[in-house]
């Protein structure tokens, strides 16, 4: 009985976040469509029409190949700035995350809210990019194994954001994340070419990376292939890795911040 209240309790903190920063995102729903749809756009603009006619020469394919690059890609940056930046912004700027501090609400229950929100976010902006994609005649299969793809990647950006946004004291420092870390993966894990191009050692480097997994079994999927087993099982060791780290820079933060309540 008392495991089934806490429980309860858990699911309502959960539910709780989530409602929060829904209700966020729903105020600047127009805005957040149209800034999603900018940067997928100008890559199918850019690349698809630029560099596709190039690299899809003897090779067909290349447009369906990069448009769920740019699915990964989008996804990732979505979710670890859902979490990252804003989340940043609370605990620093605006102080908004001390009202969780100090609340009765388990970290673990918190960074799940977090994640779960984010998460959602990086799903809508992939469904944005689907709509593009086939507008632009871009066909690719769509299942459940798509969409598990897509939300395991999700979190692992999402909460890296989190982990980010605890972790780091200074708003230039979590720049800094997008420009060392982000940047060179939206890059160098095969969203917008082939890493079997690339030279042995480089390759053993990238297949390290979450991004290229996700590259690998979303394209894998997309083609209508079995779903890759391997890469999702990379995929879900991030999440669980980086979720416990996020729920200990939740909990190190929380304890920083006793001395300033009195606890």
């Amino acid at each position: 009985m008392l495991q089934t209240a806490i429980v309860r309790k858990q699911l309502f903190d959960i539910r709780t976040v989530v409602w929060r920063d829904f209700q966020v995102f729903r105020r600047h729903l127009n805005r957040y469509m149209f800034s999603r749809m900018m940067a997928p756009l100008l890559y199918f603009l850019s690349f698809g029409w630029g560099l596709g006619v190039i690299a899809s020469q003897g090779k067909p394919g290349y447009y369906e190949f990069l448009a769920l690059g740019i699915v990964v890609l989008n996804t990732m940056n979505i979710s670890f700035n859902s979490c990252g930046f804003s989340l940043h912004l609370e605990r620093l700027y605006h102080k908004t995350l001390d009202e969780y501090l100090i609340a009765p609400m388990a970290a673990g229950s918190f960074v799940a809210g977090k994640v779960i929100s984010g998460t959602l976010q990086g799903l809508l902006s992939a469904a944005v990019i689907c709509l593009l994609a086939y507008m632009f005649g871009i066909r690719f299969v769509m299942n459940g194994w798509f969409l598990l793809t897509l939300a395991l990647n999700c979190m692992i950006f999402a909460a890296t954001g989190f982990m980010a946004a605890m972790l780091i004291d200074d708003f230039e420092d979590i720049g800094n994340v997008n420009t060392f870390v982000l940047l060179p993966m939206s890059f160098f894990c095969g969203t917008f070419f082939s890493i079997d191009i690339l030279p042995a050692t480089g390759r053993a480097m990238l297949e390290c990376l979450p991004l290229t997994h996700a590259g690998y079994a979303l394209r894998a999927i997309g083609a209508g292939q079995p779903a890759p087993m391997a890469d999702l099982a990379v995929l879900f060791a991030y999440v669980v890795v980086l979720s416990a780290g996020a729920v200990w820079s939740m909990r190190r933060v929380r304890l920083n911040s006793q001395g300033r309540y009195g606890h």
